[in-house]
Formats: structure tokens, C-alpha cells, sequence
């Protein structure tokens, strides 16, 4: 009899249910051919299969036969009959050892893949410090993942260089720093109610050291490699929602300047472009992916940093909370008004800082309405930044901007703003704007072409053509359209200024901020449109007759109104008498007490009406002025009154015939001076004479003695009595500020007292006399006492 063989599934690879069923099929075709046999060899005889009861014999040793005893049916029981039946069919000693075969081989299968799961489950509950590193005598090896062969798993390893040492330290570094940090944070929250208060300061200290390190490696290996480390900075970002209540606002403040820093450091110089769904389909070279993939990584980052701060700011500034900006531990009103501070900083940072990058305008619609805030170190520092993004603007896109978002303010409020949101327009740079008849030019285009065709030959329009198409390719080389299209960025800002500020003159003209509209109105006169002149000049001039303005006010606009009529206003059939009477008969409000500033808005106001408008005004009338400027310099700081005396020498040069105010002993014309009248036309001036210059001459500041004898000389400009160049080339404005004593600083320097005490004042010798009368008194109560 043959033994049974494990039966083993030859070709690809099966799963076991079929390996299974193949097994058993071929076992069973065993069975039938092993009891095929057994028939042939036995004959047909059945066991209990005589249904009729008929008696089996057998032979007997010799051959005879052998009658054995017959056997009831009624003595065999049923069960053994049917037991006898079923061991005859299957034949036992054949299917036996095959099913034990099949047996052992499926529980081997099963033990080998079970030896083989325990193998990688054991290998992967090992710790893999172990296999970092493993050293010989000469050379050192780092573990890498292991290859699962037949025989198990094979161990792989390769030999160590330096950059591989130094990712291991680093490693090491970070899982020590997880490890003291997840033992403190467990210390932490088990002991804080049982430490007492020096302990948790200490412990809290310590917290924060942590931290600072934490933030101040994150920020150098970010600033240090940008593109290959952007997770480092989404964990510095991350940090931003720090949940340990003890450092919580510290470690948010540092991150959030962290941040700022990082960002102003490695944010390209240019705007980055969302990519369309045609460019995210098309294949990219490997360095390209990797750059585009940093840079919307980046602008990701620099999203939800913004939006992190937006939504502190918001939740001190509206009524209603912003949600997700504290987590779990709400933090209290007054620290979250901490945290706005620095937030605040920061963006008005990253605004003047990255005014080319992306998000600007969200940036601008979250500082301009903090500019009219209550608190004001935060609406300063706003005011500050938009005035910043004023001067560092070149296109003026930007400048735009803010102003779109400051005139909708301001509307918005109804214009209750505080005067300083519109003293930032101040700071506009805009000089010159688009032509507003752009016809006439394109008809003198037309015209100097007509002119070429009719005139020049056909040789000479030829090289015209020529000359033209070079010319305006110079001009695109030059960037000539950036020039056009920032003059009609200028000129949508200035008619949005000029909106803001007519809305006021017409509703609001006892608003705060009229000073702020007036002084705005006398900066960009010079840009106002020609229609709007007569109507502007009627407001200004029943403002100043209303008595309700302030000084600096009226004077305002009062240079508002000449500006306008000193340039285009020119041609209009305006009187600018009343405008003269009322400074004529309100220059006297000056004195040394006031306001310094106001001098050189008067200085300024009376250049333009007299100086540069000389062939509209009367010799009456500039007698007038400058006897009333030399009466004003007796009651001014020492800076004003050189500012005044400069004004007064420039009248001279300008009204040559005036300079017969300089001659005492004689006077010319019939009448009295009638200093009091307010009308110049009318006062006789011509009269009188300058005798304030001969005061002026014996004042304690040198620079005033001088330049009243200069005047008192009739203003040479060589020889005895000229200045030198240092006051003689200067403005009075420009005197006015490079002399100014607010600084509690007298210039010229007074000289010091001398070697030997010959230059002491007398002051300092009474002072040693009482000293010594002191030492006397001294000694003598000493003497009494002993």
C-alpha cells in the first residue's frame, strides 16, 4: 500500500480555499481507486447486505467445508448493522493516513505564516533608537528597513556620511525636546494644584524658555532653507493657537513677530497668481513643481496667519465674538486687547513692508477703520502706516486704495471721524494729473501732421514716419504707459479727495474737521477743477466772514482761495477785496505766546496774494502791508521775526517805490496814518515810516540786528550791509524753521565763560559770596555749641 503524499498545486499561485478543494478532490479519486482494488481482490461479498437471511460459509484449513452457526436476524441490533456497512464503503486503513497527511500539511502552512506575522510584528514593537546607528572600529552604520525573504526577515544596513549624522542629531534633539515636554506637560497638569506660587512662577518660566527656544528654531530653519522647510513654518503658525493658560498671550505675542519677521524675509518679490485649471493640468519640470508648490504653500501660510490676526482684531473691535481665535480657554477681554496691539503692529508691518505681495487689500480693509479707533497709540500707529504707504507708492495703485477705503469711511460715519483721518490725506504725493481736455491735444497732433503734409516733401515724410515709429518705440522702452496709467491713477485719488471734502464744505461746515478740509483744500488747490472755482471761492468767503473759524482756519482759506485765483482762476471775474481786508485787519493776532505754526501759514498766505499776484495790487495797499509786517516783527519769537523781515525785504525787491518807508525826516503826501483803520486801501501808509527796523537793530538776537540793518540800508546785495550767503538765499519759511526755539536751543550757540572767571556773570559772583557767608555762619554755630 502506497503512503499518502501531501498534495501540492502546481502553475500560479492560488488562494488556500482552492488548494483546499484541489486536496480533497484527489484525495477522494485515492479513496475510489483504493476500494476498486480491494473489490477485485476480496470479490463482492457484503457485509449485512444478505437481505434474504441466506448463510455465508468459509473454508476451513483443509479445505472442507465448514459448517458455522447460523445467526438470527433478530440477535443483530440495527446500529451494528449499519456500522459494519459504512467501515466496508470507506475502507479506513486507505483514507486514514490520507486525511492525517492533509492535516499536518495545512497546520504547517498555517504555523509557517503565523512564525512569519509574529517575525514583523516583533520587529516593529522594537524601539528604533537601537537601530540608528551602529558603530565598528572603523566606520559607522545607519539600520534601514529590513527586505522579508523565505528564510524571514534579512536586516539591511549602509555606512553612515556626515549629512546622515547630522539628520540623526537633529532627531535625537527633537524626540528629547517631545520627551521633556510631554513629561513637563504631565507634571504640569498633575502638580499645579498642589505647587505653590513660587513654584508654578518657576515652572512657568521655564514653560516659557521652552517656547522661545521653540519659536527661535523654528524661525531660523525656516529663514535659513524657505523652500524645504514649509512644515517648519506651518508649526510656527500652528503655535499661534497655544492652549497652556499660564504663557498663553506671551507665546502668541512672540509668534505672531516671529512670524512677521519671517514672512518680510522670505516673501518673494513679486505678486503670486492663482494657477488656472488649464495650468494645474500641464506638466511641469521637477524644479518648477517644486517652486510653485513652495509658493502656494506660502501664500497659504501667510492666509491663515492674516486671518488669525483679523479675527483678534475683530473680536475687541465688533460686538459680537469671533469664533476659533481663543480655542478652548477663552481668554479674558483685557488680554485679548494685548494681543490686538501686536497684531495690529504687525500688519501695519507686513503692509508697508509687503505692499507688493498678496492679500494688501484685505490687510488695508482691516487697518483703516482702526484709524478712527478710541485708543489712540492703535489709530497713531494706523495713521502712520497709511501715510508710509503715501511716500513709499510709486504707481499710485496702492494709494488708490486706501483712499477708495478712506472716503468710504468716512461716509459711512457720517463724517464723525476724528480730524487726524483726514490729516493723512495730507501726505499725498500727487503733483500733476491727467489733462482734462485730452481733445485739444489730439488736435494739435492732427494739426502738426497737416502742417508736415503740406510743407515737407515726400523724402522728409518718410524719415518723419521714421523718427515717429523710433520715438514711440523709446517711449515703451522707457515705460511710458506706466507713466499714463499713473496719471490717471492720481486723478481718480484726487477726485475722490476732493468729493470727501466738498461733502463737508456743503453739509458739515461746523464739523471738527474743517480745519483738516481746509488745509487739504489750500494743498491741492493748484488741482481743482476750473468749474467748480466760483462756487468754492463763494463758501470760502462766507466762511471767513462768519467769524466762527478759528485763526489757522481763516488763514486756510484764505490760501486756499488765492492759490486757486493765482493759477487757473486767473481768467475768472473774481474780487479778492474782502480776502485782503481780513488779513490785513487780523495779522496783529499774532504774538509770541501763539502758536508758532500760524506765523508761517501767514507768511505763506501773504506771498501769495501780494508777491505773486503784484500786478493786481496797489501801491496803496502795499504800503499797508509793509508797515503792518514791520509792526508785527516787535511781537514774535526770534524765528518769526526773521521770517517776517525776509517777507518785508522781499517786498522791497518786488514794490521797488516802497523804500521810501526807510526815510524818517521826511514823508511825502498829505494825511495821517491811521494805523487802527482795517481797510489797506484807505489807512495812508505812504505817510509813515519804518521806524520798528531801528528797534529791531538793538534786539538780543544777532541774526535780527543784522538783518534789520540790512533792511535799514535799503537790502544790498554786495558791499557794506549785505548778508551772507547763509540768509540771504533762504525763505522766510526756511528761516522760520532752521531758527525755531522749541527745541529750547539758541542759534547761533552762546559762547561760554572764559578761563580765569573773567567772563562770570554777576549772578555767579553773588552766588560764591553767599557760600562763603553760609561757611561763616557755620563755623560760628559750631564754635557756640562747643
Amino acid at each position: 500500500m502506497a503512503k499518502g503524499k501531501a498534495v501540492k498545486s502546481k502553475g500560479p499561485k492560488v488562494s488556500a480555499i482552492k488548494r483546499r478543494n484541489i486536496s480533497q478532490t484527489k484525495a477522494s479519486n485515492k479513496r475510489r481507486k483504493a476500494t476498486g482494488k480491494a473489490k477485485n481482490k476480496f470479490g463482492t461479498t457484503q457485509i449485512g447486505n444478505n437481505a434474504s437471511g441466506a448463510n455465508l460459509g468459509n473454508l476451513g484449513s483443509d479445505g472442507e467445508d465448514v459448517e458455522e452457526e447460523v445467526v438470527p436476524d433478530d440477535m443483530v441490533d440495527d446500529d451494528h448493522l449499519e456500522y459494519l456497512e459504512t467501515m466496508g464503503q470507506n475502507i479506513s486503513f486507505v483514507t486514514d493516513t490520507l486525511e492525517v497527511d492533509e492535516n499536518k500539511e495545512e497546520r504547517s502552512v498555517k504555523k509557517r505564516r503565523k512564525n512569519d506575522e509574529d517575525d514583523v510584528a516583533d520587529y516593529e514593537e522594537l524601539p528604533r533608537k537601537q537601530f540608528r546607528q551602529m558603530k565598528t572600529e572603523d566606520r559607522k552604520y545607519l539600520h534601514l528597513l529590513p527586505i522579508k525573504g523565505e528564510r524571514g526577515i534579512i536586516p539591511q544596513m549602509m555606512e553612515k556620511t556626515e549629512s546622515d549624522e547630522e539628520d540623526v542629531v537633529e532627531q535625537e534633539e527633537e524626540d528629547k525636546e517631545e520627551d521633556v515636554e510631554e513629561k513637563s506637560e504631565v507634571k504640569a497638569t498633575a502638580t499645579s494644584q498642589t505647587l505653590s506660587e513660587v513654584e508654578l512662577f518657576k515652572l512657568k518660566k521655564e514653560t516659557l524658555a521652552r517656547r522661545k527656544m521653540q519659536i527661535a528654531k523654528l524661525s531660523i530653519r525656516v529663514m535659513d532653507s524657505p523652500q524645504e522647510a514649509l512644515s517648519s513654518l506651518k508649526a510656527l503658525r500652528v503655535m499661534l493657537n497655544e492652549e497652556d493658560p499660564q504663557v498663553a498671550v506671551t507665546v502668541r505675542k512672540l509668534v505672531m513677530l516671529s512670524l512677521c519677521e519671517v514672512f518680510k524675509d522670505i516673501a518673494p518679490g513679486y505678486h503670486i497668481r492663482t494657477r488656472t485649471e488649464k495650468e494645474m493640468q500641464q506638466k511641469m519640470k521637477k524644479d518648477v513643481k517644486q517652486l510653485v508648490e513652495w509658493e502656494e504653500g506660502l501664500v497659504r501660510q501667510y492666509q491663515l496667519y492674516l486671518q488669525h490676526m483679523e479675527d483678534i482684531i475683530k473680536a475687541c473691535t465688533s460686538k459680537k465674538k469671533a469664533q476659533g481665535i481663543s480655542g478652548q480657554n477663552k481668554l479674558p477681554m483685557k488680554a485679548l486687547h494685548s494681543l490686538m496691539e501686536v497684531a495690529v503692529k504687525c500688519m501695519c508691518e507686513l503692509l508697508v513692508s509687503l505692499m507688493h505681495f498678496n492679500f494688501r487689500t484685505n490687510i488695508m480693509a482691516v487697518i483703516v477703520p482702526l484709524m478712527d479707533h478710541s485708543n489712540s497709540d492703535i489709530a497713531d500707529m494706523c495713521c502712520d502706516t497709511v501715510k508710509k504707504v503715501f511716500k513709499q507708492d510709486r504707481q499710485g495703485d496702492a494709494t488708490m486704495e486706501v483712499v477708495k477705503l478712506i472716503t468710504s469711511m468716512v461716509k459711512s460715519k457720517a463724517f464723525s471721524v476724528q480730524p487726524k483721518v483726514l490729516e493723512t490725506l495730507l501726505a499725498l504725493k500727487i503733483k500733476e494729473i491727467k489733462s482734462t481736455n485730452p481733445e485739444k491735444e489730439v488736435d494739435k497732433k492732427m494739426k502738426e501732421k497737416k502742417e508736415m503734409l503740406k510743407k515737407g516733401s515726400r523724402a522728409q515724410r518718410k524719415r518723419a514716419k521714421r523718427e515717429e515709429k523710433l520715438t514711440r518705440e523709446l517711449l515703451e522702452a522707457e515705460a511710458t504707459e506706466n507713466q499714463k496709467r499713473k496719471l490717471d491713477l492720481n486723478t481718480q485719488t484726487i477726485e475722490m479727495v476732493f468729493l470727501t471734502y466738498f461733502r463737508i464744505l456743503k453739509r458739515n461746515r461746523h464739523s471738527v474737521l474743517l480745519p483738516s478740509v481746509l488745509e487739504g483744500l489750500a494743498k491741492f488747490s493748484h488741482l481743482i477743477n476750473v468749474e467748480f472755482f466760483n462756487d468754492l471761492i463763494t463758501v470760502l468767503r462766507e466762511l471767513v466772514e462768519s467769524g466762527s473759524l478759528s485763526y489757522r482756519e481763516t488763514l486756510h482759506c484764505m490760501v486756499t482761495a488765492f492759490q486757486i485765483l493765482s493759477n487757473q482762476g486767473g481768467v475768472l471775474n473774481i474780487d479778492p477785496l474782502r480776502f485782503y481786508t481780513h488779513l490785513y485787519a487780523n495779522l496783529l493776532h499774532l504774538h509770541a505766546g501763539q502758536d508758532t505754526d500760524d506765523t508761517t501759514n501767514a507768511l505763506e498766505c501773504i506771498d501769495i496774494m501780494l508777491n505773486k499776484r503784484r500786478k493786481q495790487v496797489s501801491m496803496q495797499r502795499a504800503f499797508a502791508f509793509l508797515k503792518r509786517l514791520c509792526t508785527l516783527s516787535l511781537q514774535l519769537l526770534p524765528n518769526s521775526t526773521l521770517g517776517t523781515l525776509a517777507a518785508s525785504r522781499d517786498f522791497l525787491k518786488v514794490f521797488p517805490k516802497t523804500d521810501m518807508l526807510l526815510q524818517i525826516e521826511e514823508t511825502q503826501g498829505g494825511g495821517m496814518y491811521l494805523p487802527e483803520l482795517q481797510e489797506p486801501e484807505h489807512c495812508n501808509a505812504h505817510t509813515t515810516a519804518l521806524w520798528e527796523l531801528h528797534h529791531l537793530n538793538r534786539h538780543y538776537h544777532p541774526h535780527v540786528r543784522r538783518y534789520a540793518a540790512h533792511i535799514l540800508r535799503k537790502a544790498p546785495s554786495e558791499g557794506a550791509g549785505s548778508l551772507p550767503p547763509s540768509l540771504d538765499r533762504k525763505s522766510p519759511s526756511q528761516l522760520w524753521q532752521e531758527f525755531d526755539p522749541s527745541q529750547m536751543n539758541f542759534n547761533p550757540s552762546i559762547a561760554g565763560p572764559g578761563k580765569g572767571g573773567k567772563n562770570l556773570k554777576p549772578f555767579s559772583r553773588v552766588g560764591g559770596l553767599v557760600q562763603e557767608s553760609m561757611r561763616k555762619l557755620e563755623q560760628d554755630i559750631c564754635g557756640d555749641a562747643m
